[in-house]
């Protein structure tokens, strides 16, 4: 990894532990262990990670965390704004992260469930147009679209 790209990530993580640092103390809650290798666990897995697939991670390096203090945990860097909720249809939540992220769509496979996430000017302009079109001012929006990803059509052929 280059210096800077080091140095990027570094400068992320420590916004990131001021902007939770700062709602907790707003809201009376403490700094745990449990809670600081979750977080950490979450940006280091990166993606779409449901609560089932962090507490894996997180109980290979701590069995005794509980899924209840991963869901609370996840629940407060959704409060925060570090991490979005996502629902794909597949009834579990998935979360990412909100942290440095620029605006993104997602094509979700209905198969396999993966995730490949997009972005198009295009797309983004002609939201704006139908919006302005029918007097709207937007103030956010997220597209999901669901089909077959190359290699769920191949193995239905």
């Amino acid at each position: 990894m280059a210096h800077e790209e080091h140095a990027d990530l570094h400068a992320e993580a420590v916004e990131r532990e001021a902007i939770l640092g700062r709602y907790m103390a707003e809201h009376g809650l403490k700094s745990t262990r449990q809670r600081a290798l979750i977080v950490e666990a979450f940006f280091d897995q990166g993606g779409h990670v449901s609560v089932d697939e962090l507490v894996g991670h997180v109980r290979r390096r701590d069995p005794h965390v509980s899924t209840a203090t991963v869901y609370r945990t996840m629940k407060l860097l959704t409060e925060c704004g570090l991490a979005h909720a996502r629902h794909f249809g597949d009834g579990q939540t998935r979360y990412e992260s909100a942290a440095g992220r620029e605006h993104h769509d997602h094509l979700i496979c209905t198969e396999c469930g993966s995730i490949i996430e997009f972005e198009n000017d295009r797309i983004e302009a002609l939201q704006q147009q139908v919006a302005r079109r029918h007097g709207f001012k937007l103030t956010g929006h997220k597209m999901e679209l669901y089909g077959l990803c190359p290699d769920c059509q191949k193995s239905r052929a």
